[in-house]
């Protein structure tokens, strides 16, 4: 046999489709399943996680943020404003935004906010409990579990709201009672 009789015949033992070399995949081309659910899962976990996050973030608005304004109290509430105390024991400096004021915590917990000039509270009637301090009459308007207690002065006009968050105390409803009794005219209850 010639030499290329020789290289034919040993060509004509290998079968007719070529094996796949080793770096080439077996399979056609694609992506693996498991790569399409960690994709897939990695923008869904991360989605609920901020969903959570948001949900689970403590809302650092108080109930006196949202009560309605009355009119006509900027002389008063202004005079009333510039007489509270600067800060109390484990709140910071206060911080004024026209008739709110603001102690923020010296520590993680929630700012002690007073409002001047806010509405009659809706639920004051002749039945309603009253919270006498140094010698303002106090309304409980709200209670958050956890949070805190707002207050409206009843006694005195302009009506003034207070947000004690939780563990504050007592110290800044004395001390802001001693204010506006000193400040703001006294008025009778009106019980609606």
């Amino acid at each position: 046999m010639s030499a290329d009789s020789g290289k034919s015949s040993a060509t004509s033992d290998e079968p007719n489709d070529p094996t796949p070399a080793a770096d080439e995949p077996s399979e056609p081309a694609g992506l693996h399943p498991a790569l399409i659910a960690t994709l897939v899962a990695i923008p869904i976990m991360v989605l609920v996680g901020f969903i959570t996050f948001a949900a689970l973030k403590p809302d650092d608005a108080s109930p006196i943020d949202t009560y309605v304004a009355a009119s006509n109290t900027g002389a008063d509430c202004a005079k009333l404003v510039t007489a509270l105390p600067i800060r109390f024991d484990g709140y910071g400096d206060k911080s004024v935004d026209g008739s709110v004021v603001r102690w923020a915590s010296t520590s993680d917990g929630e700012a002690i906010s007073l409002r001047c000039g806010v509405g009659r509270p809706d639920g004051l009637a002749p039945s309603s409990k009253l919270q006498v301090v140094h010698p303002v009459q106090w309304f409980i308007t709200d209670t958050i579990d956890g949070r805190g207690q707002a207050y409206v002065a009843v006694d005195h006009r302009p009506y003034v709201a207070l947000w004690i968050p939780l563990n504050a105390g007592n110290a800044a409803i004395t001390e802001v009672s001693g204010v506006i009794d000193r400040t703001l005219p006294r008025a009778p209850l009106d019980l609606g």
